[in-house]
């Protein structure tokens, strides 16, 4: 029997004493395979889809890394900031302040909680954040939730850790994953890694994101980047 997940408040004393880890725009976070190419993937089809595009959501903004990829192609953003953790929007608000001429907001929020106004923004972005949700009704209202927020052609955009439906797949790909962190900082590390994602996340598989997307209202979906357990993709209202 696997011990129960963490609870939200045990999630956010984690992320309040690890905003340094975060806090490199070069790397992203070091423990996602591919997380600088996913981003920069991101942000070029995001500037690409809205070149006058004026207000944003970054949900789980952490440190303010994905925040500030996109505002290198989108200038002069309004940036709406949520996390859990009070020090890492206080870290996300003094990177963003500094490189947008637009408004900041940082609300210390659950997603979960969290009631934008309708058609408020022209972009979401979610960044390994979307693993903490545990059931699909999470899935479901939060998806619900960002769909309202967006403005008719409004679109959000997703990295995040993903599980395989197909057994012998996952177990593939897990492999490869601790491969990758292996090689990336040592055995140890590894087991450290893999230790509290048993503990703390409960990714959903691709396929599944994708079906809840679509009822939630997103007419297009598009898969961006794959690699092992981690998946970028993005939606359109």
């Amino acid at each position: 029997m696997k011990n129960q997940k963490s609870t939200v408040d045990e999630i956010r004393e984690r992320f309040d004493n690890d905003v340094e880890r975060f806090s490199n725009l070069e790397t992203g976070q070091s423990a996602t395979m591919d997380a600088p190419l996913a981003l920069e993937i991101i942000q070029q089809c995001a500037a690409a889809n809205h070149p006058h595009a004026s207000a944003m959501l970054d949900i789980g903004c952490g440190a303010g890394n994905f925040t500030l990829k996109i505002l290198q192609a989108l200038p002069g953003l309004n940036c709406t900031l949520i996390d859990l953790s009070k020090p890492m929007l206080d870290r996300a608000a003094e990177r963003v302040t500094r490189a947008t001429s637009g408004r900041v907001e940082c609300l210390q929020s659950d997603i979960r909680d969290y009631r934008p106004k309708p058609e408020s923004f022209d972009l979401v972005v979610a960044a390994a954040v979307l693993h903490h949700l545990r059931s699909e009704d999470e899935w479901r209202n939060v998806l619900q939730t960002i769909h309202a927020a967006l403005r008719p052609g409004g679109t959000f955009w997703v990295w995040d850790m993903i599980i395989h439906e197909t057994p012998a797949v996952q177990q593939v790909m897990w492999e490869r994953f601790g491969r990758y962190l292996s090689a990336l900082k040592g055995d140890e590390y590894r087991d450290h890694v893999f230790a509290y994602i048993d503990k703390e996340d409960s990714a959903a598989s691709l396929n599944l994101q994708m079906r809840l997307a679509e009822k939630a209202g997103f007419r297009r979906i598009e898969i961006l980047h794959k690699t092992a357990v981690f998946a970028a993709w993005m939606a359109a209202k």
